[in-house]
């Protein structure tokens, strides 16, 4: 295994928190769908959009530590899965930056502040008061959240399918344990 094969430690750390803030958001909002009220909903939601703010931030660091650390060469994958590989990253971090500030822009249509776990409020995003837009808009994030999640099981699926089919240890080099085949 070449010393270079597996990605930082760091690169490991914030990929694996967000892939777990992910999941964990979008259970959230499920279980605030089977609310008995609106104001238990809110409550519910409430923790959503605030790690909705932790995702955005943690997202920014890995981008700004993976322009600063590049990540380590692809293996040797066909070209069409080191093509669809980086189409799927791009789409996470597209997905992933553009997901949270599309519900800022949805509360502040309601007039609605996003607070941190009671640390902090983000404030009101000058777009006016529209009820119609910010349902819009989430009826938006809502679908962009499920092709998140479809892309993170094909996500999923290949790095399985590359460790433990083509046995290359593809999902060791987010992992600080085991051997990529060098």
């Amino acid at each position: 295994m070449s010393a270079n094969a597996k990605y930082s430690n760091l690169a490991m750390l914030l990929h694996w928190m967000i892939a777990v803030l992910v999941i964990v958001t979008w259970r959230i909002a499920e279980t605030a769908e089977e609310a008995p009220t609106r104001e238990a909903a809110g409550a519910i939601m409430g923790n959503h959009f605030a790690l909705g703010v932790v995702i955005f931030i943690l997202v920014a660091v890995r981008l700004a530590w993976r322009r600063m650390n590049p990540p380590p060469q692809s293996l040797n994958h066909a070209p069409w899965e080191r093509m669809l590989a980086r189409g799927i990253h791009l789409a996470f971090y597209a997905l992933l930056l553009v997901m949270p500030i599309a519900g800022w822009v949805a509360m502040s249509s309601f007039g609605e502040k996003i607070s941190v776990f009671g640390l902090m409020s983000l404030p009101l995003l000058p777009v006016g008061i529209d009820p119609a837009r910010g349902e819009a808009i989430f009826e938006v994030h809502g679908a962009a959240g499920i092709t998140l999640l479809v892309l993170t099981a094909i996500h999923a699926l290949a790095a399985l399918k590359h460790t433990f089919l083509d046995r290359d240890g593809t999902l060791f080099r987010m992992l600080p344990l085991g051997r990529v085949k060098g």
